[in-house]
């Protein structure tokens, strides 16, 4: 008993150190983006700003309950994709319930978030909701292919969906990462991650220059708060999954924040560089490359 409730407290601790990181990693991205388009950006810490502002409002309005569990799917999506991964490697502090999941339950959370919030978005009344939420999942669906394969690929190369046994088979030198033992499936997955960020040129959902669609407008208050806090929490899980698959994973704080970093910067560069891709567009392009690279990745492991 004394164990798991000592897990439990070790897991609060990790969600508290990455939901702050998250933050201020969101509110540095946005004044790194600002600085390239020769504006001053907002503050780096406006994510807490806007966080308590939100939690700090109420609403009258209802849509049903739907709409209520909508943002809770997608917060339980960002915080149980954090709690199954070994955050820290060889850390008993920091490897939270890793031991109680592979790499198919985690990314199951990964999928999770996305259809409660088209269930909920599908309660909302907004004219353009099915519009969102058709844009979405078109994309995740094409996205999770070369995805998928990516991930076999590395199954098939570590014999295992064990996350931990991924991060340890890459230990003792930086050419043991996945990177350059298998860098097509690499490649393919590095593909997928730039819209699993929502950056443009996948930023499809939100459709910022087009129409006001997404979360942002169909929800308000403290709902729009908890989707807030969620941005902040997904992105620096995802970060940490693809830092264990393909980068060797951390052993400390500071190597985390390092690696995490400049993976985020990848989808930070391509969105900046490139305009919006239209979703048949999006669509089409995940469907071509990037789904060809991961069956090349599948058939060099399997027969080279």
């Amino acid at each position: 008993m004394g164990t798991i409730v000592t897990k439990i407290l070790y897991a609060l601790l990790t969600l508290f150190i990455v939901t702050n990181y998250g933050l201020i990693l969101s509110g540095v991205v946005h004044k790194i983006g600002a600085r390239v388009g020769r504006r001053h950006g907002i503050r780096f810490y406006q994510p807490y700003i806007d966080l308590i502002k939100n939690y700090t409002f109420r609403t009258r309005i209802t849509h049903g309950i739907m709409y209520y569990i909508g943002p809770v799917f997608r917060l339980t999506g960002g915080i149980g994709l954090l709690l199954f991964l070994p955050v820290i490697y060889g850390s008993p502090v920091f490897d939270n319930f890793s031991f109680a999941g592979d790499l198919t339950f985690v990314l199951y959370f990964q999928f999770f978030g996305v259809l409660g919030m088209a269930l909920g978005a599908g309660e909302s009344g907004h004219p353009y909701s099915a519009l969102g939420v058709s844009r979405g999942l078109a994309q995740t669906t094409a996205m999770e292919l070369p995805l998928t394969l990516g991930v076999l690929a590395l199954a098939v190369q570590y014999h295992t969906l064990n996350i931990h046994d991924i991060v340890a088979a890459q230990q003792g030198s930086i050419l043991h990462w996945t990177l350059f033992t298998n860098p097509l499936a690499a490649i393919a997955m590095m593909l997928s991650f730039l819209a699993m960020m929502g950056r443009s040129p996948f930023d499809v959902v939100l459709a910022p220059q087009e129409i006001p669609i997404g979360p942002p407008t169909e929800y308000h208050s403290a709902l729009l708060g908890v989707l807030q806090l969620n941005r902040a929490i997904f992105p620096a899980a995802k970060l940490i999954l693809f830092m264990n698959l393909l980068f060797g994973g951390a052993t400390n704080w500071g190597e985390l924040i390092i690696k995490t970093f400049f993976i985020y910067m990848w989808s930070v560069f391509v969105g900046i560089a490139y305009p919006r891709f239209r979703v048949d567009q999006s669509v089409r392009w995940y469907l071509g490359i990037p789904l060809l690279i991961g069956v090349a990745a599948i058939l060099v492991v399997k027969y080279f």
